[in-house]
């Protein structure tokens, strides 16, 4: 609710006095707009991954207890598409893996293996993430619009971990987290525009108990009348439990950071 406050308080800020001063800008009158961009977030991970056998284990801080790089430059790609005047339909994409090597200080319990103190232990973590999602704008003028959607995010995990006394523990999940979503955007000339998304879920059931919150917040140029250039900030909290082959599995994780894109749209 403050998310769709902001973008109103924005709305009244940016309108303008007089109709031949409102800014016609490609950024809200496209059909199609294409996105390539570079996000550098700043990723922390906690992972557990309790046993039927040996019972539950203990939280591992990736970045610090195995070594793992806490940012990296990952690619980003964006879709949009106006199919009618007030509905859009979206896509997001990007790929985060990273790999870590570190002798432990520690007993660590992963699923049914324990790696113990002062071994040497590989991982590797591998994740993406997928957003589609359909959009109404229920205010929509030349120069802004405010909308709600509905959409998912595929979140995909894929990780080992070894050592030379335990062998490999192999674990990955594929998890669907439906979301509900705020939009806006606001044309402040005919070549800057300004833009907010809010994603939210939370779900529980049986097996499966999931959290997701995903914010995106952009200005955008746009120079030439088919390709612009933009900064925006991202950030992405997941918290997921599931039970998976007498396992669960436990992550809490968040990406925050600058994404640098390139759009083309028509």
């Amino acid at each position: 609710m403050r998310f769709l406050l902001v973008l109103l308080a924005l709305a009244a800020v940016v309108t303008p006095a007089a109709a031949q001063d409102v800014p016609v800008n490609p950024a809200l009158s496209d059909r199609f707009t294409f996105a390539l961009g570079a996000f550098f977030p700043k990723t922390t991970t906690e992972v557990r991954i309790d046993s039927t056998r040996l019972g539950v284990g203990a939280g591992i801080q990736l970045e610090d207890s195995l070594g793992m790089e806490s940012r990296a430059w990952v690619p980003n790609l964006a879709a949009r598409w106006r199919f009618a005047e007030r509905f859009r339909v979206e896509m997001e994409y990007f790929a985060l893996n990273r790999s870590g090597e570190k002798v432990i200080d520690r007993d660590i319990q992963i699923g049914d293996s324990v790696f113990t103190a002062n071994s040497n232990v590989t991982s590797n973590f591998d994740f993406f993430d997928l957003r589609v999602s359909a959009g109404y704008s229920f205010f929509k003028r030349t120069d802004k619009e405010l909308g709600v959607g509905i959409g998912l995010h595929m979140a995909g995990y894929d990780m080992s971990f070894t050592s030379n006394a335990t062998g490999t523990s192999q674990e990955d999940v594929l998890a669907p987290l439906p979301v509900v979503s705020l939009y806006g955007q606001f044309a402040l000339t005919e070549r800057w525009a300004v833009g907010g998304r809010l994603d939210r879920f939370s779900l529980s059931y049986e097996n499966f108990d999931g959290k997701l919150t995903s914010l995106g917040l952009d200005i955008t140029y746009q120079p030439f009348r088919h390709v612009g250039f933009g900064l925006s900030y991202r950030a992405l909290f997941i918290s997921l439990e599931a039970e998976k082959n007498s396992r669960v599995l436990s992550f809490q994780q968040s990406f925050e950071g600058p994404l640098l894109f390139m759009t083309a749209g028509f």
